[in-house]
């Protein structure tokens, strides 16, 4: 297996185990809710700060890992990650819930901005596009992979048992240190750096180093806010609102789940080889415009078949779109700063869209699922207008420098 495709397979599994502990919390969320006696929006909560914890462990890890190189911090964020889902199947209290699940944060924030940059940096800028759709899809294996064993797990062994699981991500560190060499990319990098005898402070200020590049910085964080708040939306709460709403079970809310998350998977390779054949701005402004649309109608869907079907076309469009965030962020910024800058924004966007949760259990409380869904379309129409702005500009580099200019 050549360079190029260990990155993948590295960063696909990470993102995997990632996947799967995110929604270990949606399929147990009725189970936590009811053990320690909980409202809707308490129980949000646990996903918003295990979002929380992903901003800080993605600007924290990614700094150390355009430092100390990539995969030795990736593997790093993995233990930990592994350590705080595995924490959560003995935590007594919800408040104990809380703290593992930031720890966990902390964990898979880093994971997921440093496989990106392997990627950004293995592959050609032509075919960056697939090569992140490649990676994106991972998470999507995790919410089946999720789906199937919390329908094994939770009717017989309970909650707890489920976020056992969370220690084979240890496993799979010891297999990405012993088998992926250094970036060669970073590895250059550093050799410039030292060449020119340069120790660079506060690379977090430099997203922001000048008002071009500060309003793109900004732009792309607003992009990935309603990227997750649509995701976390729709995956923490549907299961759940299916149940009740359609008397769907445990088990068939997992295959509504399994069939969402297929079209997911087909959406993000779809939106790969478009995004490299026709560019960003035709990909996002034709997935972003289906979304919000899509989201809508679902409100009105009915019986097996429209549930099922319609779950799968909102999973094309409204996450197709995750599979391009690497490859857009990456662009705008070089080797150096890339693996903080992909780190931060996106997490920003967790943590922050990561509040939607709360915000959906609200609305599901005083009013219903079509409000709900109004709520996630209106944000597929925000980012829409703020693509459009984006798009405008194109990353140009002088040296080490990134400067937005227009095109």
């Amino acid at each position: 297996m050549d360079y190029r495709k260990k990155t993948v397979v590295a960063s696909v599994t990470g993102l995997t185990l990632e996947g799967m502990d995110i929604m270990f919390i949606s399929f147990a969320m009725s189970m936590i809710v009811a053990e320690f006696n909980i409202d809707l929006a308490t129980g949000g909560f646990i996903s918003s700060i295990t979002n929380i914890g992903m901003l800080l462990g993605g600007m924290i890890f990614g700094i150390l890992a355009d430092k100390f190189g990539r995969v030795k911090v990736f593997t790093y964020t993995i233990f930990l990650f592994a350590i705080g889902t595995a924490l959560t199947a003995v935590a007594t209290s919800i408040e104990q819930v809380y703290i593992f699940r930031f720890i966990a944060g902390l964990g898979a924030g880093g994971e997921y901005g440093i496989g990106m940059a392997l990627v950004a940096e293995a592959w050609p800028k032509s075919k960056q596009g697939r090569a992140s759709s490649y990676v994106s899809v991972g998470a999507q294996y995790g919410v089946i992979l999720a789906a199937f064993l919390s329908a094994m797990i939770l009717p017989t062994l309970g909650w707890r048992a489920l976020f056992l699981v969370g220690v084979i991500p240890v496993i799979f560190a010891f297999i990405v240190r012993r088998n992926l060499d250094e970036s060669p990319e970073w590895l250059k990098a550093q050799k410039d750096n030292k060449v020119e005898q340069k120790k660079e402070k506060g690379k977090l200020i430099q997203l922001f180093s000048t008002p071009r590049i500060a309003i793109t910085t900004i732009s792309l964080a607003i992009m990935a806010t309603v990227q997750i708040a649509g995701y976390n939306g729709l995956m923490i709460w549907l299961p759940s609102m299916l149940q009740e709403s359609q008397g769907l079970s445990v088990s068939s809310s997992a295959l509504w789940t399994i069939s969402t998350a297929v079209g997911m998977i087909i959406g993000m390779l779809t939106f790969g080889m478009i995004m490299d054949k026709f560019g960003a701005k035709r990909a996002y402004g034709l997935f972003l415009l289906a979304s919000a649309s899509a989201v809508f109608l679902y409100s009105f869907a009915t019986g097996s078949a429209g549930v099922l079907i319609g779950g799968a076309i909102v999973g094309f469009f409204s996450n197709g779109m995750f599979a391009g965030y690497g490859a857009l962020i990456s662009s705008f910024y070089p080797a150096k700063i890339r693996s903080t800058a992909t780190n931060t924004i996106f997490n920003f966007g967790r943590a922050v869209g990561g509040l939607s949760p709360i915000l959906v259990g609200f609305i599901l409380q005083h009013y219903n699922m079509t409000m709900a869904m109004i709520y996630l379309a209106i944000l597929y129409i925000i980012s829409f207008l703020i693509m459009l702005s984006l798009n405008k500009e194109k990353a140009s580099r002088k040296g080490n420098v990134v400067e937005t200019v227009q095109s």
